[in-house]
């Protein structure tokens, strides 16, 4: 294991994942030595099944959204020492086995924000899911400043300290690109490393219609509530 990848932890939310999580947690800790799973108020067995596969678990009581899970475990993370932090989803549809490209892709270069691009290859990407994408990650590439070719992918590489101080108002998926948003109004340098695209049969939690709604009131809120007085 890399000193890059002992001084980096896992950050997984998760919710109602019983049958796959545990996977996805044996197969981050072959690369990583730390993994944190935000159990987000599941009612199946996801808390246990990620413990037993080797997970420090963080429990909600009930169902408080992604935004709050990442806070929790980005607190988690910086308060167990860590460098680094690289956060993914708990279903599948990120490949543990393209954490290193993250790690080389800090050693190289030092960017403090890398966020994963399926966009340079996205077959197998569902049609609207990749429309709304481009379109979104064009639209927040313009807010920032910096140009990220896909600012809706939760597979991403932080530094610890540029999350000091940033907090998510933001519950649900509309939270990451929040994230965003503030790291760049903080003047945090972005980049992108590529990564496979994967869709199984399990159920997708976004909804197209409904998520670039809340998109765009967490634009409209953001924009308010930094707009200098």
């Amino acid at each position: 294991m890399s000193d890059k990848a002992q001084n980096c932890c896992a950050v997984i939310p998760a919710y109602r994942e019983e049958g796959r999580i545990g996977g996805v947690v044996q197969a981050v800790r072959r690369i990583l030595p730390a993994v944190v799973v935000i159990d987000d108020g599941s009612d199946d067995g996801t808390a246990a099944e990620a413990e037993a596969a080797g997970a420090t678990v963080l429990r909600h009581g009930v169902n408080q959204g992604k935004g709050t899970a990442l806070d929790n475990g980005f607190r988690r993370a910086r308060e167990d020492g860590f460098e680094t932090v690289v956060t993914l989803d708990a279903d599948g549809q990120h490949a543990p086995e393209d954490i290193p490209g993250f790690l080389e892709a800090y050693r190289r270069e030092g960017t403090p924000v890398l966020v994963g691009n399926r966009m340079s290859d996205p077959a197998g990407m569902p049609f609207v899911r990749r429309m709304t994408n481009r379109y979104m990650s064009w639209l927040l590439s313009r807010k920032m400043g910096q140009r990220v070719p896909d600012t809706q992918c939760g597979f991403r590489l932080y530094r610890c300290d540029v999350l000091a101080g940033v907090g998510c108002g933001s519950a649900r998926f509309d939270a990451e690109s929040e994230i965003l948003l503030a790291l760049a109004r903080k003047g945090v340098r972005m980049g992108a490393v590529p990564i496979r695209v994967i869709y199984g049969d399990e159920k997708s939690k976004i909804h197209p219609v409904r998520d670039t709604i809340r998109f765009y009131r967490m634009l409209h809120r953001f924009e308010k509530e930094t707009k200098p007085s």
